[in-house]
């Protein structure tokens, strides 16, 4: 069986770029097929496949300047041959589903979240602040491009959501129904602690979106220690209004990120993401989430075993939840154990049984398709 997995840029390693890893190592000598591609900003795990980019890839600063040829990825996606193909499965945020497939091939999309940018445009533009010029550009293609997006939707012929937030969008945007399988964390690679931590730990990118401003807020104002740790446009706004209990130690690799976790009092997350792979990090150490009752967390965090939610993004509400919080009403094994339930080996045990289902449902189906009806036969 020939497959090949799409996915819309290998331009940098995230929680996307994790979740295609996976899917990867179910299928080791699959081609990558992406938009856009740079080494230099990917772990090292793709650099030994075989990883195809389009034509867009060839275009002048292509890479450094992506936004501007947002309008062009849909002929970069559709110019794949994949006629040779048994399966495809697209990893998209954005523009991967819409390659074109053959009757014959079973294409399955694991969509990380309906595009920002078509559906949420101006919030999307909001948050990534995008220049005058961008939007200029931009604002008149998105009709073009979300009736794209939408016809698209139609190639893929079955749908995975990484949550039940995306889930809900996919049925509204596309009108698709979709199994949740959720991203995994590798649980092995963290450490557990012994739930003595001194302090709350926030991780992120600091981007005004993700209101990292509340947490630093309502720590300096309860005078709780956190710690800070990662990088953005927010960095020294958020520096101008930190107290002395808050410390911040910049971007971490993996080496530095585990003893954080792993000695934190709580992990704090202020944003409503998608999905969130940082809680379940921190709860593969064995510590307690303090989280925004929205989105993705709410597949993940148990209130009262794993950790709390809180209801409203305000720095009231979450120094509220801080002065009532304590790490002794928790129990690192079980939050760990819970965690262990969204491993990589869970994980890919999941996406091998859908698709193991999916492939047997297509076969059946083009069987039945070649079978003779009875007035054929009849006549």
């Amino acid at each position: 069986m020939k497959v090949a997995i799409i996915h819309d840029a290998l331009t940098q390693y995230g929680g996307a770029e994790r979740v295609l890893e996976q899917i990867c190592a179910l299928f080791p000598e699959a081609p990558i097929m992406v938009a856009l591609h740079d080494a230099t900003r990917v772990s090292a795990e793709y650099r030994s496949r075989d990883i195809r980019s389009s034509w867009l890839d060839r275009v002048p600063l292509a890479r450094r300047k992506h936004r501007w040829l947002l309008p062009f990825y849909p002929q970069a996606f559709e110019s794949f041959d994949l006629g040779a193909y048994d399966l495809v499965i697209s990893s998209a945020y954005g523009f991967a589903h819409g390659v074109l497939t053959g009757p014959a091939t079973l294409h399955i999309n694991y969509c990380h979240s309906p595009g920002r940018f078509f559906w949420d445009y101006h919030r999307y533009a909001e948050r990534e602040r995008l220049s005058g010029p961008i939007r200029a550009l931009l604002s008149p293609q998105l009709v073009r491009l979300r009736q794209w997006d939408r016809l698209a939707a139609d190639r893929p012929d079955s749908w995975i959501a990484t949550s039940r937030l995306v889930q809900q969008r996919i049925r509204k945007f596309y009108g698709k129904e979709s199994t949740i399988i959720p991203p995994p964390v590798d649980v092995t690679r963290f450490e557990m602690g012994d739930g003595s931590g001194s302090y709350f730990l926030m991780l992120m990118r600091l981007v005004g979106w993700k209101r990292p401003d509340i947490v630093v807020e309502a720590c300096t104002r309860r005078n709780l220690p956190l710690v800070v740790a990662g990088d953005g446009r927010e960095l020294k706004h958020l520096q101008s209004i930190a107290g002395p209990s808050v410390r911040f130690v910049g971007r971490v690799n993996d080496a530095q990120m585990r003893p954080l976790y792993r000695d934190c009092r709580a992990f704090i997350l202020p944003a409503e993401e998608d999905f969130g792979i940082t809680p379940l990090e921190a709860m593969a150490s064995g510590r307690p989430v303090i989280a925004l009752g929205r989105g993705g967390v709410l597949d993940t965090v148990v209130p009262g075993r794993t950790g709390v939610l809180f209801a409203e993004q305000t720095v009231e509400c979450l120094a509220d939840t801080l002065a009532g919080f304590d790490a002794r009403n928790f129990n690192p094994r079980r939050i760990r154990q819970h965690a262990e339930g969204f491993d990589n080996s869970v994980f890919r045990q999941r996406l091998k049984g859908f698709i193991e289902a999916e492939l047997e449902q297509h076969a059946a189906q083009r069987v039945n398709s070649a079978a003779p009806s009875t007035a054929l036969v009849a006549a």
